[in-house]
């Protein structure tokens, strides 16, 4: 059984004596501490905490991650406090304990929300210190390799989860040691006969390929000898969740995936790569399009290295790595290389940038769950930012910027800030125009166009792709909704106040607070916001509001004063049906319609029914003096069947100022045919002119409005 004095020994290679004796006097502690405590499998409890904090060991993290590792679960499963932590080791380490702590009780399947919210937690906790996390996978990587004493669902469910968060966080974190045995752990408790059959058949073909793997090794390594190359040559061996998944995802058979071999080369310098690479070009034929440079660019989580695939002998797949030893120690440890280096009393530069890049994925966590309106859509945006970053663009100053594969401009925009993406209103994608949807690829030069009184738009959600900018959309939006929810319940409510010759800033804040009370709401805006948005009706609020001195004594519904006026211009809380087409000159009315605001129908649409006389749900509206911009309409055409017709009808209608939306043919037979077309028109007037110059047409025989 692994002891204390054999990971003291362990730790003699990096800390001091004094560092490694705090790291024991925090295992005696926890030891004392569960004294009595077991695992399912019947271990004291203790060896938990200590294979943990082998495990950072092996990742040469500092003393104080160790004593939380120790510790780590003392304040979760003991008596003892956080603040007994802070006497007895300090601040910090307790900070660390306390951090990890929170994380214990985040659950997946049944208890969501309480998942989400501790999820929340835990990024408050990373905020403060990287470290926590760190902590964290190495326990739930002790965890997963200990499943073998739970029952086969919670298994299961352990095994999604780790797949689901912790996975992806080492992998964004750049930990891939830990990534890539969580990831098979995982598979194997998931899906435990595909990973048996996968790992005999790998197992096999390693017996089979032996003798070839070495000969490709031994000829890359003469190859490197002759030009005088420092560099050491390895096997690469994929792991079982990565062949499976290619195997699932790519099509392709098991045999097809182990003819490619993998080796990476490790030297000393970043020149030597590139001076390596070139030997190895020389050596094998390169398959074109299957270079690709992560030292330039490296990946959002610290990865550096050459990646090549070449034509072997008799035609076989070659992939080669090719990286420097402080590199390899990122790709392993990724940011945990931070302490590794620092321990050594060295900030290597790229330990450092990765430390960097983790911490500034940490702020934009942050600042995606303030954007969050709730725990859940904070975790489902976390999720979707957890997929490895692909796409690298530059900006117009020539700034490199990481974005997931799929990213647009409108991502771009809000990778850069947040009130960019919020102003935008078009692109240039390497100087030429481009819509704001158009997929990024690596290379390109993009540029963003903003504008002042601009704002997002609803349709960007469509096409959107990373967190921050789908967080910060939404987010806007909600604001926007509510503002013109609050504004639209403000001008409802003093409608109907009109009639009692008030006005809502007129009344006393008593009045307006037991409203308040009543509806148990907080603000005057949250009542006008619920006002604005048909939740609750403004009747209900009147009566509230005025009832002590205005009784209605026959008991009817509060009328309005009049009219309100619409200007046309469409909001997060007032839009036009598209059932009636309503247009500027139309009789209209409004219809409160729960959580969407109001409707603007056409006052004798068919669809509005018995509604015309429930003051509730319909309002009288009119048209403002001023409206501008178009409305779209439908209109239904009887022609006769001949070559160039559409062609025709759509210049008649551009010659008169106007543009088609849809069109659509229906054959009635084989002379006549029906043309359903939806224009955008400024006024009735404007569809008048445009429906008699359609009658003009002689083969036209009718037109008529529509609606649905």
């Amino acid at each position: 059984m692994f002891t204390i004095d054999d990971l003291a020994d362990r730790l003699d290679g990096y800390l001091s004596a004094e560092e490694i004796a705090q790291v024991k006097r925090a295992f005696y502690y926890a030891e004392q501490a569960h004294d009595g405590q077991r695992r399912r499998s019947g271990e004291p409890y203790v060896t938990h905490p200590l294979a943990v904090a082998n495990i950072l060991a092996n990742m040469h993290m500092d003393h104080q991650s160790l004593m939380a590792a120790m510790l780590h679960d003392v304040i979760e499963d003991t008596g003892i406090t956080k603040d007994a932590l802070t006497r007895q080791f300090g601040e910090e380490v307790a900070e660390l304990v306390d951090g990890v702590s929170k994380l214990t009780q985040i659950t997946f399947e049944d208890k969501a929300v309480a998942q989400a919210e501790n999820f929340q937690k835990m990024v408050m906790a990373m905020s403060r210190d990287i470290r926590v996390i760190i902590v964290k996978l190495a326990d739930r990587l002790h965890n997963m390799r200990t499943l073998g004493a739970l029952r086969p669902d919670k298994k299961r469910r352990i095994a999604r989860e780790t797949l689901e968060i912790y996975a992806r966080i080492a992998s964004r974190l750049g930990i891939n040691t830990i990534r890539v045995e969580l990831e098979d752990l995982s598979f194997q408790a998931i899906h435990p006969m595909r990973a048996k059959r996968i790992q005999r058949a790998v197992t096999r073909a390693r017996g089979h390929r032996r003798s070839m793997v070495r000969h490709i090794q031994s000829t890359l390594q003469k190859c490197l000898d002759d030009e005088e190359l420092p560099g050491t040559v390895i096997g690469r061996q994929k792991h079982l969740l990565s062949i499976y998944r290619k195997m699932r995802d790519k099509q392709r058979s098991f045999n097809e995936l182990m003819d490619v071999f993998g080796f990476r080369i490790i030297t000393d310098r970043v020149d030597t790569c590139y001076r390596i690479l070139g030997a190895v070009h020389n050596l094998y034929k390169p398959v074109p399009g299957r270079f690709k440079d992560y030292i330039a660019i490296p990946k959002a989580n610290g990865y550096q290295s050459l990646h090549t695939t070449l034509f072997g002998s008799n035609g076989i797949p070659i992939e080669v790595q090719i990286r420097t030893r402080e590199m390899e120690a990122m790709a392993n440890n990724g940011v945990a290389a931070h302490w590794l280096y620092k321990a050594g009393q060295t900030d290597r530069p790229i330990a450092m940038g990765s430390h960097a890049r983790a911490r500034e994925w940490v702020r934009g966590l942050l600042e995606m769950q303030r954007h969050a309106g709730n725990p859940l859509e904070f975790i489902e945006h976390v999720k979707n930012d957890l997929f490895p970053d692909d796409t690298y663009v530059f900006t117009p100053r020539g700034d490199i910027m990481e974005l997931p594969g799929g990213a647009t401009a409108v991502d771009f925009a809000y990778a850069v800030h947040t009130d960019i993406g919020n102003s935008c209103i078009a692109c240039r994608i390497d100087r030429h125009l481009a819509p704001l949807s158009t997929p990024l690829q690596s290379g390109q030069t993009v540029e963003i166009i903003t504008a002042p009184g601009a704002r997002p738009n609803l349709a960007w959600l469509s096409f959107v792709v990373t967190a921050k900018a789908r967080s910060a959309v939404r987010h806007f939006l909600k604001n926007q909704q509510r503002s013109d929810s609050i504004t639209l319940g403000r001008r409802l409510l003093n409608q109907s106040l009109a009639q009692f010759d008030t006005r809502l800033d007129e009344l006393p804040p008593r009045r307006i607070d037991s409203a308040l009370d009543t509806f148990g709401l907080e603000t005057l805006d949250d009542l006008l916001d619920s006002i604005g948005l048909g939740t609750r009706t403004v009747q209900s609020v009147v009566h509230r509001l005025v009832c002590d001195e205005h009784a209605d004594e026959s008991g009817s519904a509060v009328q309005g004063s009049g009219p309100i006026a619409i200007s046309g211009a469409r909001n997060m809380v007032i839009d036009f049906a598209r059932c009636c087409y309503p247009l500027p000159g139309d009789r209209i009315i409004g219809h409160l319609s729960a959580g969407r605001g109001m409707v603007v129908h056409r006052h004798d649409c068919p669809n509005l029914g018995e509604c015309h006389q429930d003051p509730e749900k319909c309002l009288p509206i009119q048209w403002s003096e001023h409206v501008e911009g178009d409305f779209p309409v439908g209109l239904r055409l009887e022609i006769e069947t001949r070559r160039g017709l559409i062609a025709e009808l759509a210049s008649l209608i551009t010659d008169a100022e106007a543009n088609i939306e849809r069109i659509g043919i229906e054959e009635r037979d084989e002379r006549l045919s029906l043309v359903n077309l939806t224009l955008a028109v400024r006024n009735r007037n404007h569809l008048a002119t445009i429906i008699r110059r359609l009658r003009n047409l002689s083969h036209v025989s009718r037109v008529a409005r529509v609606q649905q």
